[in-house]
């Protein structure tokens, strides 16, 4: 299902013996724009320690009613997990730590699937060690949190800023950035997936996409009231003259995350 990463934020992380905490934002790749990492709030258990939870270890989709999202780890494999400042940008050596420490899987350009079926195949020691020489390679994770307030920029001009992002909580992946649009459409707020991105300045916070302001202004009405259904993706998908096989996770996105080009 659709839905803005916004309102998954305060959802109870279940863990198999009792709660861990809350979610409190999320890690995506910027080439892929997986949704890697949940940073969870645990509160007095742990004496407020936030921690990275891997998408990996969700057991399945939200439990809307209760709120909650269901992990297959233990709170003292949460215990005594490596104690990662998620103030700072978390590296390449945190995230080996990590998976090594749950046994998650690693791959290079790893997409996150814990719901996927696939096996997970825990890292092996010598994988860990060739990972972990310096230097280390470049970091690969936004956090959400940082990247709201991006300026974005279409082919002709400043269209608003990133407000928002809606997610497959299936995949866990990030299907579009919500771009509020100031005094230029006042009230509007329009979707941008990323496979319209041309590039991200992550420097300067600035998202450029390859559409044009007239053609973002006659888009289909979205409101972020009502989840996004099939229909409204189509019919934006028709608009931009796009490939619906964009929409299934494939084509342009893989395509520059193997190009560079984020």
């Amino acid at each position: 299902m659709l839905r803005n990463i916004n309102s998954l934020k305060g959802y109870t992380i279940h863990a198999a013996d009792g709660e861990l905490g809350t979610a409190d934002e999320f890690y995506f790749d910027d080439k892929t724009w997986a949704i890697r990492y949940l940073v969870v709030k645990t509160g007095g258990w742990l004496s407020g320690r936030k921690v990275l939870i891997s998408t990996a270890a969700l057991k399945r989709e939200p439990d809307l009613r209760a709120r909650a999202l269901p992990v297959n780890l233990t709170r003292e494999q949460v215990r005594n997990s490596p104690d990662i400042d998620t103030g700072q940008t978390v590296t390449r050596l945190h995230e080996l730590e990590l998976h090594k420490h749950y046994a998650w899987a690693w791959v290079e350009g790893f997409y996150a699937g814990g719901m996927s079926g696939g096996a997970v195949f825990p890292l092996r020691e010598e994988e860990v060690k060739k990972e972990a020489r310096p230097p280390y390679p470049e970091t690969r994770l936004q956090s959400t949190r940082a990247v709201t307030g991006y300026r974005l920029h279409a082919a002709d001009g400043l269209i608003g800023h990133v407000e928002d992002y809606i997610v497959d909580d299936a995949k866990w992946v990030i299907r579009y950035l919500v771009a509020g649009t100031g005094t230029w459409l006042p009230g509007r707020k329009v979707l941008v997936s990323p496979h319209w991105i041309e590039r991200v300045d992550w420097k300067t916070s600035e998202v450029f996409v390859a559409l044009t302001r007239l053609a973002i202004e006659a888009s289909p009405r979205f409101d972020p009231s009502q989840p996004v259904s099939e229909d409204y993706e189509s019919e934006l998908y028709d608009h931009y003259s796009r490939p619906g096989l964009e929409k299934a996770g494939e084509g342009a996105v893989a395509q520059r995350a193997g190009r560079g080009r984020f």
